[in-house]
């Protein structure tokens, strides 16, 4: 039995599992974005935790590695009696069975089956066969606009998943994209931002184009210390605003009446620097406190969260881990967060530095990355094969210094 077991692990079997698993995640994440209801949501995460896990059973782990792997499992298993929801424990298996599947292979592979899924929600929906082109709506700014959708429900849904198939198809090619390259994606988001007028996912997207940029050109940034210091005083920066905005919300909400009707905010320098914020982010900060118990402030976070917490939805991202999953799996992620830049650094990932800093910053105002969905957050897939000893994600031959030639 134990020479059967070696040589099933050893075989094609394990790898297959994994992305049996990694489709049916995959497709789940394509239909939420459509307006087509899973009726079988629920039986389909089940059966992509159990092909997880028994792809994990038949990988090698260490002892340290298996230590780590329990321990998370048992604060996935608290989270699962305090909240009723099991998203921790599958996204700890789906995390821990990333490991000895390359990850650029399995970035591709995700960019090409959720590029796929996106051109066919835009494909129906042009065509009048399924879905939505267009929404119209109040967007927080007093009148109503017209805004495509493409099919997506929502243009914040479209403009967000351009940002993330982007962002996936760079760290797939990083290597074998070129100036004109960025010109194209550039102009491919301007033509999003006319569709969607969707300002933040525009700015953000520019940023990740940049910053990509400048990486593909630029050996000190990739290989100096500084850039990647940038990006652990960006993503720090981005937690501490969102703790910062979860704790003072009703204060701004009440600098904002205050200035309606008295003219000024009647508060000190801080909240009122809050309120000039949350006005550049549509009132993120404010709509923290549009339910009756004000879900999402800080009032409302709890160590491992609540069976209420599972059902409420607001943009924050940052604010919904710590809300929805609680303050200790809130501070585990960050944790793992920083592990993970702490490899991208080792590595001199300078893709994968950009894009961890672009999804630190998207996630201040939106949520899209903290869901059920793990096929959302590449991240995660990151995470299993960076922080887990085996296959090294990107070969020290590999640099991105021999990509392109400047002239």
């Amino acid at each position: 039995m134990v020479e059967l077991y070696h040589k099933i692990r050893e075989s094609k079997l394990p790898v297959l599992l994994f992305y049996v698993g990694l489709s049916i995640e995959l497709i789940m994440v394509i239909i939420d974005k459509s307006n087509f209801v899973n009726p079988i949501e629920g039986y389909l995460f089940r059966i992509t935790f159990l092909i997880f896990a028994l792809k994990m059973v038949l990988t090698g782990y260490s002892l340290k590695e298996w230590g780590v792997i329990l321990f998370l499992e048992m604060i996935g298993f608290i989270s699962y009696r305090a909240t009723g929801e099991n998203d921790i424990i599958r996204i700890v298996t789906f995390v821990a069975a990333c490991k000895n599947i390359p990850l650029k292979q399995m970035i591709r592979y995700v960019f090409y089956v959720t590029l796929v899924g996106c051109i066919a929600i835009v494909f129906l929906a042009v065509t009048g066969i399924y879905g939505d082109m267009s929404l119209t709506l109040d967007y927080g700014r007093g009148y109503e606009q017209t805004r495509f959708t493409l099919g997506m429900g929502h243009p914040n849904a479209l403009s967000c998943m351009f940002l993330m198939v982007l962002a996936i198809g760079i760290y797939a090619y990083s290597e074998r994209i070129k100036w004109y390259w960025y010109l194209f994606m550039m102009l491919l988001n301007v033509c999003v931002f006319w569709l969607t007028d969707s300002k933040t996912s525009m700015l953000i997207t520019t940023l990740l184009l940049a910053g990509c940029f400048f990486m593909t050109y630029s050996k000190f940034l990739r290989e100096k210390w500084l850039a990647y210091a940038c990006g652990l005083l960006v993503f720090v920066a981005c937690i501490l605003f969102c703790v910062d905005a979860a704790a003072n919300a009703q204060n701004v909400r009440e600098a904002k009446w205050n200035e309606s009707y008295y003219g000024e905010a009647r508060f000190d320098s801080h909240v009122v620097g809050l309120l000039r914020i949350d006005e550049q982010i549509n009132g993120r900060i404010v709509s923290l406190t549009n339910s009756e118990n004000n879900d999402g402030t800080m009032e409302t976070w709890s160590a491992f969260s609540c069976p209420n917490n599972m059902t409420y939805y607001f943009d924050m991202g940052w604010v919904k881990l710590f809300y929805r999953y609680g303050v200790i799996p809130g501070i585990l992620y960050c944790v793992a967060c920083l592990a993970l830049l702490w490899q991208i650094y080792r590595r001199k990932d300078a893709f994968g530095l950009v894009i961890f800093a672009v999804f630190a910053i998207y996630s201040v105002v939106e949520a899209h990355l903290f869901s059920v969905y793990v096929g959302r957050n590449i991240l995660l897939m990151m995470m299993g094969s960076y922080l887990l000893t085996g296959q090294d994600a990107i070969p020290a031959a590999k640099k991105p210094s021999t990509a392109v030639n400047p002239e």
